[in-house]
């Protein structure tokens, strides 16, 4: 087994990087009757990082299946898929793809154009940086946290149910989570 030398932080990073699939999350959370909270991931996603000259170059692109939405309810994955949320047979994908990066201290800010539905909006998610070690393998990984939200309503994703006592059944505000761990390719 060979050492690499390992990037102490943010800044050092360089090279091009993919998404461990096995060990990253691409996740939601909306608020379900005012009252509480559904959470759900994609299981079926991919993602590349090119970092070339610097941190503030890096240039990130994920593609994320959404028929592999997975809220742990079989009847309410198959009501996403549908016309009424996500229309996975016209629109099979989401995309992110990075049109800047700014790095301040142990935060990565990325913001891109994220596509839902064929319609694209600019986003911007600050993630933490958790870190780079080599694993026993000898794959360098980098870790990362984010979050940021969205109004699903500017994606065209619209549908709800008024409630009884005021309110609607799907919140219009989602947040989205990641839970990144990324090798080093080249």
């Amino acid at each position: 087994m060979s050492t690499t030398t390992v990037p102490a932080s943010l800044a050092e990073l360089t090279g091009s990087w993919t998404l461990d699939t096995t060990h990253s999350r691409v996740g939601f959370v909306a608020r379900h009757a005012m009252v509480t909270k559904v959470r759900g991931s994609f299981n079926d996603f991919a993602g590349t990082a090119v970092i070339d000259g610097g941190i503030d170059t890096a240039r990130i692109d994920v593609t994320i299946q959404v028929a592999s939405v997975d809220t742990r309810n079989a009847d309410r994955d198959g009501h996403l898929k549908t016309g009424d949320f996500f229309e996975i047979e016209k629109y099979p994908t989401i995309t992110f793809a990075s049109t800047s990066a700014v790095a301040t201290g142990n935060v990565l800010e990325v913001t891109g154009d994220l596509t839902i539905k064929d319609v694209t909006k600019s986003v911007t998610v600050p993630f933490e940086f958790e870190g780079v070690a080599q694993d026993p393998y000898g794959n360098l990984r980098a870790g990362f946290e984010g979050s940021t939200v969205i109004t699903r309503s500017d994606f065209g994703i619209t549908f709800n149910a008024a409630l009884e006592t005021g309110g609607v059944l799907v919140s219009d505000k989602i947040t989205l989570e990641f839970e990144v761990s990324a090798v080093k390719s080249a």
